[in-house]
């Protein structure tokens, strides 16, 4: 098949960048023609307090060969012309970061006219921190599309009830570069630190992780990530909470190359998500051998085994997730345990189906 992918994908940074890049990939490995539209400007700077792109001659992943980058949000003839452009596709998959850009995509749509069918590829269908008009945005573009590709069964609920005509489920695999192998502590060393790591915004529940630590002693948290509208919030909750000399931030995206070294010398990672659809930084952690404790928001908890590779609790529960931490260390051989159950992540698998997912949505 000739298949377009309509969305981010490196110099911009992040997650959703770096699957766009794996999936056109792993589309390629299954012998498809794969071509990346992506975004000269992607929305307005104000929109998003930080930067958006790393740097264009240090790529996170290789970048896919048949990228170009036709979009602007300030253009909207590059809307239309782009969807005129993609006519002779079999199939063409917009991806949804933020329902600020639906009108871009139906713009797109619009210039595609009744040409190949349309997948809307949903990393959140809705955002954790919505605005009122969000649902009508989404609502208009999964009515447009032939069918949409989510990340939980939760999702699934969620896209149906905006109008989508077809939904398929696909496990959400890392888009992450693969680490050469997981590297597990050979003895039973305690750091008595923990990590929260990535993108810091109000839905990841980093405030209740610092609640929850005040009430675990001896236990240090290392903080790694870009913070959403800065650090002054947290370093007012640390200092509130007495945790000045046990949490460590470390602002700032972190690029590919860095991350082993945050993932070293901790016991685990924390993921205390108030909300959620589904998240890789599971994957990320049992690449380097670290354990995971996780709510039960959304899909995060079907990465974890609970008790085997990790630990998982009730979401926005401050002391449900202080008793987890706690069990951490005061349960006997629990530690080592959770390290000795970490099996490196199936990536290749996950990403075969994955695929199999996506193309299964364009043929309905």
């Amino acid at each position: 098949m000739h298949i377009a992918l309509v969305g981010p994908t490196h110099p911009y940074k992040g997650g959703i960048a770096q699957h766009t890049t794996m999936l056109a990939r792993q589309l390629g490995v299954a012998g498809h023609t794969v071509d990346v539209l992506s975004w000269s400007a992607q929305y307005p700077d104000f929109l998003y307090p930080g930067e958006q792109r790393v740097p264009v001659d240090r790529p996170e992943l290789d970048p896919w060969p048949r990228t170009t980058y036709p979009l602007a949000w300030y253009r909207p003839d590059s809307w239309w012309r782009t969807g005129r452009r993609l006519r002779d596709h079999d199939l063409v998959v917009v991806v949804l970061v933020t329902p600020i850009q639906v009108p871009a995509y139906l713009t797109l749509l619009a210039g595609l006219g009744h040409g190949p069918p349309v997948v809307v590829l949903c990393h959140n269908v809705l955002p954790h921190e919505r605005r009122l008009v969000d649902p009508v945005l989404v609502r208009a573009l999964l009515r447009r599309a032939d069918a949409a590709l989510v990340h939980s069964g939760e999702q699934d609920r969620v896209a149906r009830a905006r109008g989508a005509r077809d939904v398929v489920v696909g496990e959400l695999p890392s888009g992450f570069p693969p680490a050469d192998t997981v590297v597990t502590p050979a003895d039973d060393t305690v750091y008595r630190r923990l990590l929260f790591f990535g993108l810091v915004r109000p839905y990841k529940g980093l405030d209740v992780l610092l609640e929850a630590l005040a009430e675990v002693p001896d236990v240090s948290l290392t903080v790694a990530g870009e913070f959403w509208g800065g650090t002054q919030a947290t370093e007012q909750a640390v200092a509130r909470l007495g945790l000045g000399d046990r949490v460590e931030l470390r602002p700032g995206y972190v690029d590919a190359a860095d991350v082993p070294a945050v993932f070293r010398d901790v016991d685990a990672l924390v993921l205390p998500y108030r909300t959620a659809t589904s998240s890789y930084n599971a994957d990320v952690a049992f690449q380097y051998g670290v354990p995971v404790v996780a709510t039960r928001a959304g899909a995060l908890a079907d990465r974890v085994r609970d008790g085997v590779d990790g630990l998982v609790c009730e979401p926005g529960d401050v002391s449900a997730l202080g008793k987890t931490l706690q069990r951490l260390y005061d349960e006997g051989g629990l530690l080592p345990r959770l390290r000795a159950g970490v099996r490196p992540p199936d990536h290749t698998g996950k990403w075969q189906r994955y695929v199999e997912a996506l193309l299964a949505a364009g043929r309905r």
